[in-house]
């Protein structure tokens, strides 16, 4: 209960827009170890990706290629220096994690040897984003504030050519819920379908996220009763409204977007890489069916890389909705070494 659907014919398919943020990495770079991942266990020939739900064949195989040769990274500072610090990663599936909106930080945990605790690494993403945002020039934040608007708070008016389902979504404090049912019902009364009545009392009352202070609001949400505010979701169509999520139990989280993802390997000094492995209706050969998606931070490098995995169902990722952990397990490289990947 709490969903108030209109037409049930559409499905939601969109992956988050990239944030433009411009600082340069720091040529800081001297106290990089390349025996500092120390979190990840010993190396287990088990690659994890035969017991993967939802996988097909060539995904698979293409998979366990990461882990029996390899991913070659090169630390960036190495393009400026003769030394090379540069790591070979085995990558294993690091086992399922719950689809309950919290899964890019939960697997960030895994992926980090759980060295700390996903509802901190949520805290800290925000805690980071709010020091970089305050700190950001006024063209810096009208870049950002609009790159949020775009994915929370869009022009219905536009983005149907790309978008079937398109999504804004509010913040209602948890405090107003119940005023917030009686002016609904209120309209109710007076003849206007629930859904439509939802719609106009939540878009009139509830906190559009429209910039960098509401995103923060927003990706501060794990789902918990300790949240100050619920994730009201409307859902629409190029014909209108759809659906109305009401999240009348509190139980939806923020999704980690690449806003936040950026902000985790700003805070820990590392990049994060998203691994993506796409099936045949993604209209791509067998070899090409992996991609690696970099977030790098606003900041100097100075550990390796994380990996996070997320399946894309289409040809441009949609549907790929939920992150899962990837297990690196690092050695240094040999020059008679052929790499399944070079990043």
């Amino acid at each position: 209960m709490g969903k108030l659907f209109c037409d049930s014919t559409a499905t939601v398919a969109d992956t988050p827009a990239k944030l433009p943020w411009q600082d340069a990495i720091s040529d800081s770079l001297d106290k990089f170890s390349p025996h500092s991942n120390g979190a990840s266990p010993a190396i287990d020939e088990d690659d994890g990706w035969e017991n993967v739900s939802g996988l097909e064949r060539q995904q698979k195989r293409n998979l366990q290629r990461l882990h029996a040769k390899g991913v070659l990274w090169k630390h960036p500072g190495d393009n400026k220096s003769c030394s090379s610090r540069s790591l070979v990663f085995r990558l294993r599936h690091g086992g399922g994690v719950s689809s309950d909106g919290n899964c890019l930080f939960t697997s960030t945990e895994k992926a980090m040897g759980s060295v700390v605790g996903g509802k901190e690494l949520r805290r800290r993403s925000v805690r980071r984003f709010l020091e970089d945002f305050g700190s950001a020039s006024e063209a810096e934040r009208e870049v950002i504030d609009d790159a949020i608007r775009h994915m929370y708070s869009p022009d219905l008016k536009s983005g149907w050519g790309i978008h079937v389902v398109q999504e804004i979504k509010l913040l209602a404090k948890k405090e107003d819920r119940e005023a917030l049912d009686s002016s609904i019902d209120e309209l109710v009364q007076f003849g206007m379908q629930r859904e439509f009545a939802a719609e106009s009392i939540y878009k009139e009352r509830c906190i559009a996220v429209e910039d960098g202070e509401t995103w923060a609001k927003y990706m501060s949400v794990s789902g918990s009763p300790d949240d100050d505010h619920d994730i009201i979701t409307l859902q629409y169509t190029e014909d209108g409204l759809l659906s109305v999520d009401e999240n009348r139990q509190g139980h939806a989280a923020a999704f980690g977007d690449d806003i936040a993802i950026e902000c985790l390997a700003t805070e820990f000094k590392r990049e994060i890489y998203v691994v993506q492995a796409h099936g045949s209706d993604a209209m791509v050969d067998e070899g090409g069916c992996v991609f690696f998606l970099p977030h790098r931070p606003r900041s100097e490098i100075r550990e390796p890389p994380i990996f996070l995995f997320m399946k894309g169902t289409g040809w441009c990722g949609a549907g790929g909705d939920h992150y899962e952990p990837l297990i690196a397990h690092p050695s240094v490289p040999s020059s008679s070494e052929k790499f399944a990947f070079v990043l």
